[in-house]
């Protein structure tokens, strides 16, 4: 009988002692992976359980097989119940104490689980050739350690991202809004010029308009991280890119719709 594999894939485990249980994760690799003597750039990504309903499964193998692409390695982290306390912004908790566990995540990913793939696994010893990404408050955690982790990192890609994320509840007629934590960390963090951001939006995220401008705080919130790249120094568009789905919405399904521009953008060759 012969076959032909799309992928080669596996699931493991590894114990973190920064979050003091074990981590499971998902590699997904090309089909030629094993007989590869180049290592290949690699996309992590948080909350890997929601790998089938992001239709990854049919995503990747597309990807890996384009004439325009470069082969790459998928590496999906699994969130557990304690997701709200270990995504969010390493620097501080939200007001309400949300994200106490970032600081410990964003070790577990720069100080174990990188040097864990680097000694098991084909993956390019380039940190340009490393993508990290995540959707919603995953998205907001991958922002925050690649922006305060550059020296790991080529690109960071947020769908719907929780930007919203704030250290004092919003008050009504504050027109800078300083309270969004993300806009102090792009602003105390350090320029690092090799960066490149992917931002998505869908018109549908939600319905809430806090500053009842007719634009709705999903893209309210995105806009405002972007323009506080430029202020750093970031060019947009160029170092960014913005993506806004007509009729998207804060769901996996609109997430996985637009996922092969995102692999596209990170990893094609044109």
């Amino acid at each position: 009988m012969q076959f032909e594999s799309e992928f080669i894939g596996l699931k493991g485990n590894l114990y973190s002692k920064f979050l003091g249980r074990k981590v499971t994760f998902r590699l997904v690799a090309p089909p030629h992976y094993k007989d590869s003597e180049t290592p290949f750039p690699v996309l992590l990504m948080n909350d890997g359980q929601d790998f089938v309903h992001l239709e990854l499964e049919k995503t990747l193998p597309t990807a890996f097989s384009s004439k325009t692409g470069k082969p790459f390695i998928y590496v999906g982290i699994e969130a557990n119940n304690n997701r709200i306390q270990e995504y969010g912004t390493a620097s501080s908790p939200d007001f309400k104490g949300r994200g106490a566990r970032a600081k410990n995540y964003s070790k577990f990913l720069i100080e174990e689980f990188i040097p864990f793939l680097r000694s098991e696994f084909k993956v390019s010893p380039d940190a340009q050739d490393w993508v990290y990404c995540g959707m919603s408050l995953g998205g907001l955690s991958a922002f925050d350690i690649v922006y305060n982790n550059a020296q790991y990192f080529g690109k960071v890609g947020v769908f719907s991202g929780s930007f919203w994320w704030r250290n004092k509840a919003y008050a009504a007629n504050d027109v800078e809004d300083r309270s969004r934590i993300v806009l102090d960390v792009v602003k105390k963090g350090n320029f690092n010029p090799h960066l490149k951001f992917w931002f998505q939006c869908g018109t549908e995220d939600e319905t809430a308009d806090r500053n009842n401008n007719g634009i709705i705080d999903s893209i309210d919130d995105t806009t405002d991280v972007i323009k506080e790249l430029q202020e750093k120094g970031y060019t947009f568009p160029g170092d960014i890119t913005y993506v806004e789905l007509d009729g998207g919405k804060h769901n996996l399904k609109t997430w996985a719709k637009v996922f092969p521009k995102f692999t596209h953008w990170a990893f094609g060759t044109n």
